[in-house]
């Protein structure tokens, strides 16, 4: 068996997989969180199975810890004891190579990239455009290049997906020599899962990818949009941090600049109030004080007014977006809605693209309605532009470019 082991970290804690690649199947996944606090908490599951056959069942087995956790080493060490109490084996298991989600990789990194000392030195370096991210995930390589000393890591980049918007995507309008010298640019994040979402939708229409113009709306507590033409990213909506483009969760998407002055001279409030402001007081929170869209949607349900003013402000911005890509393509076949809200969220769907029939989107709201885990068609049979949606899996997409990159 083939099996390559997916770590995604955070500033305090990490996530992490373990797939088998000859089946494609999640034996393992879990979270090791609250690193460096007093008390750390871990979670495991693992996928159930016929015993007979192998098969993944129905139901995982899950276990949970507390238990100080210092530093990544010592979680990493928490996840191989939650190996070895709960399953499965890693010296059955043994992972061929470990892939590693990084999310801001600059213009240097364009494909998945084997880690070595000068990679783990330049994915530090970029830590000035990622402050919130690039930390976390060079403590997460450091700590399971110790932890697997044996096997090759992988970094897989956010960013490396949308090397290929065109210079007038990316090019911001302000003094060249600055926007040079300090490296300002449109980077674009989420490439992971709009690579794979507009792979994954091409397969389910069995239509070559390369005959494709699509827009992919990963919408989660991070959101982003990116046109996809013809399996290539040709614009996509967050800018040089995951800050800008839509409304996120905590996130305030585009703003005008000259708000910050304007809070910066009247409020008071310095460059580091206002970097907490919109990347953590703003966007979903900041207008309702509820992070969770389904939480804004449940009050907006019962007539909490700054609530159903939030969604409005959510589905603006995004067909705002749609209508803009649409004009940047010149023509689409296929939208496609995925992350957690894209894929759970049939309110957010139908109003998103509500009012654009004139451009031959048509929603059909029953099948839009109806509930399902898959990929599925909810358009109407007259839609000139089909409209999916796609459940979308990073972990798997990172660990199928590792094993291609190992390989």
């Amino acid at each position: 068996m083939t099996a390559v082991l997916v770590v995604n970290s955070g500033s305090s804690s990490f996530k992490y997989q373990l797939i088998e690649m000859d089946t494609e199947t999640t034996l393992a996944s879990g979270l090791v969180e609250r690193i460096g606090e007093l008390i750390g908490q871990s979670s495991h599951s693992v996928a159930a199975t016929d015993s007979a056959s192998d098969v993944p069942a129905s139901a995982d087995q899950k276990s949970k810890r507390e238990l100080p956790i210092p530093d990544h080493t010592a979680g990493f060490a928490v996840m191989l004891e939650a190996f070895a109490a709960h399953g499965p084996s890693l010296a059955e298991h043994a992972p061929v190579a470990v892939g590693h989600r990084v999310v801001h990789g600059g213009a240097r990194f364009h494909e998945p990239t084997l880690v070595t000392p000068q990679v783990e030195r330049d994915i530090d370096e970029l830590s000035g455009l990622a402050p919130l991210h690039n930390p976390g995930a060079l403590q997460g390589i450091v700590a399971a290049g110790e932890t697997f000393a044996d096997v090759p890591h992988v970094a897989i980049f956010d960013t490396a997906f949308h090397q290929t918007l065109p210079s007038e995507a990316f090019t911001y309008a302000i003094n060249a020599d600055l926007a040079d010298r300090f490296r300002i640019r449109r980077y674009g994040f989420h490439g992971t899962s709009h690579g794979f979402v507009a792979r994954a939708a091409a397969i389910f229409l069995k239509r070559p990818v390369e005959n494709l113009n699509q827009i992919v709306l990963h919408l989660g507590n991070g959101a982003s949009v990116c046109a996809v033409a013809g399996g290539r990213s040709v614009e996509t909506s967050m800018g040089m941090t995951p800050l800008e483009g839509l409304v996120m969760g905590t996130r305030t998407g585009d703003i005008d600049a000259g708000v910050l002055f304007h809070l910066n001279r009247r409020a008071g409030l310095d460059f580091d109030e206002l970097d907490t402001l919109l990347n953590r007081g703003s966007g979903l929170l900041g207008l309702t004080g509820r992070g969770d869209m389904r939480d804004v949607m449940e009050a907006a349900a019962a007539g909490d007014g700054p609530s159903e003013l939030a969604i409005d402000v959510y589905v603006h911005r995004i067909k705002g977006y749609v209508g803009a890509y649409y004009a940047q393509l010149g023509r689409v076949d296929v939208i496609s809605f995925t992350a957690g809200v894209g894929e759970n969220a049939p309110l957010v769907r139908e109003r998103s693209l509500a009012g654009l029939e004139a451009l031959g989107i048509r929603i059909d709201p029953k099948r839009n309605a109806a509930p399902s885990r898959g990929a599925r068609v909810i358009s109407a049979d007259d839609s000139a532009v089909t409209v999916l949606v796609v459940p979308t899996n990073e972990e798997l997409e990172i660990a199928r470019q590792t094993l291609a990159t190992v390989r």
